[in-house]
Parts: C-alpha cells; sequence; structure tokens
C-alpha cells in the first residue's frame, strides 16, 4: 500500500536578505529580498511523524510586476504565506506530497487566493503566480518531510510504491500518441542523475560588461565586478543576459558586446532573457536576424531564447511559431503549471523553465507533460540562496536540462549563504563552470540541515 501522510504542525520564518549589487526584473530595481522558510511536520499512517524543510525567496519584483508601491507588494507577500501557514493543517488533504501539493493548489489555494483579494483593492490584488510562490516554501518542505518517512532521498519516492494516484489523475495529454495511464513521475526523470552540473551565469540589465559602464557605487568586497572577472573567477561557459524588451538597438548592443566578450574569453553558450516585455514577436525575430548576418557567432552561441513575451498567457494569446523556428523557445513567468505549458505548446513555444518556486509539484508535473510531448526543459534560478538552493539543483539534476543549470545567488547575495557552504561548498560557490552537489546525502532533499549552523529568526506564524 502506498504511505499517505497528513500535516501535523507548520511554522514559518522570514530572513532578510540584502543584496550586494541591484537586479532588475522588467522595470523593477530590487536591492533586497525577504527569503521564506517553512518547517512542516507530517505523520505516516502508521503514527510515524517527520519533519521538513522548504525556502523561497518571496521575489516581489518577479512575481508581482506592477506599478503599486513595492512595499505593499512585500507586506501582501508575506501576509499570504503566514495565512498559508495558519490554515495548511486544516485544509490539505492527505497522501503523497504530490497529491496534497496537486490538490491544495487546485482547490484550498485558489480559495485563499480569492479570500485574500477580496479585502485588496482593485488593481491591488496578488497575482496567481505569487500565490504559488508563497506556497512553494510549504510544498518543497512536505516533499523533504516524506521522504525523511520513509528514509529516501526525494527523488526515490515519485512512482508506484509511494503514489496511490498515476499521472493521468493529474495531467491530460494533447497529442493521440501520448498516454498518462499508468505512468509515474519517475518514468520521466533521469536514470543515475548527476551530482555536477554546468552552471549559467546571469548578467543582468545594470551588471558592468566592461570599464566604461562603471559607475563608482559598486561594491568593493573581494568578489567580481565585471563580467569578464567573473568568467575568469568562476571558469563560466554559459552566460544568461537580461535584456529590455523595449529598446531594441539597445538589446541588440548588448548581444553583440557581450558576444565578443564570451570569443574573447572562450565561453561557449549564451541564452536571452527579454523580460517579458516584448508583445510582437518581429521584435525577436529582428534582432535574431540581424545577429545571424552580421555576427553569425554570437548567434549561434546562443542556445534558447526565454520568455519575451508577458506573463498572462491567457490574455496574451501570441502566436510565437516564428521566433521558435529561429531558435528554441521556452516559457518561464507563463508556465505556471502543465495546463499553460499546453496552451505555450499550441501557441509555438519548445520548451519549458522549470522553477521550484512555482513548487516542487507543478514543476514535476509540467516536467512530466512537457517531456511526454517533445518539449525541453530548463531550470532558472529565482536568485536561491541558503535552503532554497539544494532542490533548486536537485530539480536541474534529475529533470535532465538542455545544458545544466541556471544559479546567481552568489552574485547578488554571496555573505547570505556561508553558513550552507561549509557543509555544501559546491553548491555556493562556481568553480570551473560548474556546481557541485556530491555533499547532498540522507534523506529527504539530503540538506543535512542538522549539521548546518543557522539561527533562525522567531517563526511568525
Amino acid at each position: 500500500m502506498p504511505v499517505s501522510a497528513t500535516i501535523k504542525e507548520v511554522s514559518l520564518h522570514f530572513l532578510p536578505v540584502e543584496m550586494r549589487v541591484p537586479l532588475k526584473f522588467g522595470a523593477q530595481v530590487q536591492d533586497s529580498v525577504t527569503c521564506a522558510r517553512a518547517c512542516v511536520t507530517i505523520e505516516g499512517s502508521d503514527g510515524k511523524t517527520a519533519t521538513g524543510w522548504g525556502e523561497t525567496p518571496l521575489s516581489v519584483a518577479w512575481v508581482w510586476p506592477s506599478h503599486l508601491d513595492y512595499e505593499d507588494r512585500h507586506t501582501a507577500m508575506k501576509s499570504f504565506a503566514v495565512e498559508i501557514a495558519q490554515k495548511l493543517p486544516s485544509l490539505a488533504g492527505c497522501g503523497h506530497p504530490i497529491e496534497i501539493g496537486s490538490d491544495f493548489i487546485n482547490g484550498p489555494l485558489e480559495d485563499l487566493q480569492h479570500s485574500f483579494n477580496s479585502n485588496r483593492d482593485e488593481g491591488a490584488e496578488l497575482p496567481h503566480l505569487a500565490a504559488l510562490v508563497c506556497f512553494s516554501l510549504f510544498d518543497i518542505a512536505i516533499h523533504d518531510a516524506f521522504g525523511k518517512l520513509v528514509d529516501l532521498p526525494v527523488y526515490q519516492t515519485y512512482h508506484s510504491e509511494f503514489l496511490s494516484r498515476n499521472l493521468a489523475d493529474f495531467l491530460t495529454p494533447a497529442a493521440d500518441h501520448v498516454s498518462f495511464d499508468g505512468k509515474y513521475p519517475a518514468d520521466y526523470l533521469v536514470s543515475n542523475a548527476p551530482q555536477k552540473l554546468p552552471v549559467w551565469h546571469l548578467v543582468g540589465g545594470l551588471d558592468p560588461v566592461s570599464e566604461d559602464e562603471l559607475t563608482g557605487d559598486e561594491p568593493d568586497d573581494g568578489y567580481p565586478v565585471l563580467l569578464r572577472d567573473w568568467i575568469r573567477a568562476d571558469g563560466l561557459d554559459c552566460l544568461k543576459i537580461k535584456l529590455r524588451g523595449n529598446d531594441q538597438e539597445w538589446d541588440y548592443q548588448r548581444l553583440k558586446k557581450i558576444g565578443a566578450l564570451s570569443r574573447e574569453e572562450d565561453v561557449t553558450w549564451l541564452t536571452t532573457d527579454f523580460n517579458c516585455t516584448v508583445t510582437d514577436p518581429a521584435y525577436v525575430n529582428e534582432i535574431l536576424d540581424r545577429l545571424a548576418i552580421d555576427d553569425p557567432v554570437t548567434f549561434q552561441k546562443i542556445l534558447y531564447v526565454e520568455q519575451p513575451f508577458p506573463y498572462d498567457l491567457q490574455a496574451n494569446q501570441i502566436d510565437v511559431h516564428s521566433v521558435s523556428a529561429r531558435k528554441p523557445l521556452f516559457m518561464d513567468e507563463s508556465a505556471h503549471d502543465w495546463k499553460y505549458v499546453k496552451m505555450g505548446r499550441e501557441l509555438g513555444w519548445t520548451g519549458v523553465a522549470l522553477k521550484t518556486c512555482k513548487t516542487q509539484t507543478g514543476a514535476l508535473l509540467s516536467l512530466c507533460w512537457a517531456k511526454a510531448h517533445g518539449m525541453t526543459l530548463m531550470v532558472q534560478d529565482l536568485t536561491n540562496p541558503m535552503l532554497a538552493q539544494i532542490p533548486h539543483f536537485l530539480l536541474a539534476a534529475n529533470a535532465g536540462t538542455i545544458m545544466g543549470v541556471e544559479s546567481n545567488g552568489m552574485q547578488f547575495y554571496p555573505e547570505a549563504s556561508l553558513t550552507e557552504g561549509k557543509i555544501h561548498p559546491g553548491l555556493y560557490r562556481r568553480q570551473q563552470g560548474i556546481l557541485d552537489g556530491t555533499t547532498l546525502s540522507g534523506p529527504g532533499f539530503g540538506y543535512r540541515v542538522e549539521e548546518i549552523d543557522r539561527q533562525l529568526p522567531d517563526p511568525v506564524a
């Protein structure tokens, strides 16, 4: 019989983190973040209990682009996370973490969000992506606790021995040759997941590429500032380039400049992130076509294009086949769950960028749906520090991505993870272009949290 778990206790901690340099998401510049950490205790049908941990940065600028006051959005997300913590034991069902998570996302979470928004002004409602991020830390903690309950690593619990429902109970195929009957997430995960992954560095829109871009306000803290110095210090071979999406000439020149630097420093791969601000595929096509003619080496280095178009896929059903005909085109902010992945595939998207901050459960279900329909995968960062880095890395290792994993916490707040880095140095420092997870061990996510000397603030719920 599959193991059935119920949630017994939940606690929530807020960990404020200051950034060493600002990070720009679309039109919003972020210089700090609150990391929300959850502790969840579950009980199995045999009365045995286990405790798990989950953490997610409440990245306001990424999840909730808006002209609303930043602190109002920040406070709203923290308040919603507190509400989830208080009500999760009574509202969540029982079963495997995927069953608990999926049922909660498609029922109580929607109800909580609707109730929360009913008390907010029109135009100030908490968006669905923000609600998912607020729930994700609890969902991750439930998966961690379940692994400890059955004394196995998390990724060894995603098959029929532990799940009472197969994927056909969660997913609907979009092609006649695809069936989820009798299939489980384990069927879509890689066997012998690698312990080391190529790592992507984020070149933010405010990051100086050359000395003429320095303002004099850069930190003097021993960490690199210029892109060339980052490449040499960390042995980088993959660069993700943030673009504006509303200034075509700036975007083109930015790509050319970084492309030239990548040739000088023997960087193999580039990808472009247009920050969800593009509304016409011609904008992206013209940049790519111009590069293909005038700078073909840079064009060839671009492995894929990430989410140029607005977050709300339902409201912005743009046919993007012309873009994906030029380069693989990956959904990120639009891919809230597998149903949006299905819609995106119909519109011409060819890949999915998974994130644990949209819940471990949702990432796994999107992974399965995408792989079954021939879509490729990446795992993108939310500038994950501390414990948040570990499920993020493991998702990439077990998903089978197009090329490694993005990880940029060490660029924006390296000091935040010094405590965790003492136990897992290869996950918090990029060396020779690699993240190394060989120190992860034990059941759950292998955090080894009992060895991490992190003093947590008092719980807020």
